[in-house]
């Protein structure tokens, strides 16, 4: 039976006052209150969730711009060097990479977006890695010439151990005052030789390691590589080598016991030079290698010390400056 919503009961005075008294479950038949989705609400739901699929997300890793594999000191994929003013500014940075060690790396690309200049330096910087590794004396100039100007069109990208001496606010008067009127008149070419020209001037107030000298140690043999392999032949050998003598002496010759003479001259001495040729073919094989060994080594000093071998392992923390022309 559903409880009454309102009684009667006697006062300490006595007097009779009526009492209101909460209305249960079993008053509404013994359900409870519910939250009922009106159309109202339905709408704001959906009003939400279009604002929320208007935002702007964060661009994914396919529509950034790819960073180009480092195969040279510069980098057009603008095409607006010509193959002669690409050479010369390679050679004047190959110059001073062998006089001072530092590495100055020069990329041109059509447009950074969606990124800042910024932000697509420091993914550049991150792989190319220039600059030598603990010494960080790197630097990468970077022009975007169709970016808009709101995402920069030209950036010094400084490797952690010259920022004392190329600061941002150097950085930042070589792109204002060296490379922007160039550039401005159409000639990349000559912005970015004296561009380059001023950053290795600051940079030769840094004071850095002597750059790295070819090496000069004598040709040597290193046969620890090859020192499994050589134990595998050795078993293989020893195998074969006992297998054949187990033949040779397996069935016995017609007429000729094992102590006849013949029969020594026949087992032992054989089996003696079939030793003693393995020993000699082991020997003369580890010379060979040897030898390898030795003009491999020379060919590697050799050929280490020209052409550009790509980045040195320099760090990068994002310090440089960034403008426009």
């Amino acid at each position: 039976m559903a409880a009454v919503s309102a009684d009667y009961k006697v006062s300490p005075k006595g007097r009779g006052m009526p009492t209101r008294r909460p209305v249960t479950d079993d008053a509404r038949g013994g359900h409870s209150r519910r939250w009922h989705w009106g159309p109202t609400l339905w709408a704001m739901l959906a009003l939400a969730l279009a604002c929320l699929g208007s935002l702007a997300l964060p661009a994914s890793a396919e529509d950034l711009v790819a960073v180009p594999a480092l195969t040279a000191r510069v980098t057009d994929l603008t095409r607006t060097l010509t193959p002669e003013q690409r050479n010369a500014l390679e050679t004047q940075l190959a110059q001073y990479e062998q006089q001072r060690g530092s590495q100055i790396f020069v990329l041109m690309v059509p447009s950074t977006a969606p990124e800042t200049i910024d932000q697509y330096s420091i993914r550049v910087a991150d792989a190319w890695k220039a600059g030598r590794k603990g010494v960080d004396d790197g630097v990468i100039v970077l022009i975007a010439k169709n970016n808009p100007n709101d995402l920069r069109k030209m950036r010094i990208e400084v490797g952690r151990g010259v920022q004392g001496s190329l600061t941002d606010a150097i950085s930042g008067r070589i792109l204002r005052d060296v490379m922007a009127p160039h550039f401005r008149s159409g000639d990349f070419f000559g912005g970015l030789a004296a561009g380059v020209a001023a950053v290795e001037a600051a940079m030769n107030n840094e004071a850095l390691p002597a750059p790295n000298l070819p090496s000069t140690r004598a040709p040597h043999s290193d046969l620890s590589d090859f020192l499994p392999l050589l134990f595998i032949v050795f078993i293989i050998g020893m195998v074969v080598l006992m297998e054949s003598r187990r033949r040779f002496q397996g069935p016995g010759l017609p007429g000729v016991g094992p102590t006849d003479p013949r029969s020594r001259v026949l087992t032992g001495q054989r089996g003696r030079i079939g030793a003693g040729g393995f020993g000699a073919g082991l020997g003369g094989g580890l010379g060979g290698l040897g030898g390898w060994g030795r003009n491999d080594g020379g060919g590697f000093d050799g050929g280490g010390g020209g052409g550009f071998g790509g980045g040195g392992g320099g760090g990068f923390d994002g310090g440089g400056s960034s403008g426009n022309w």
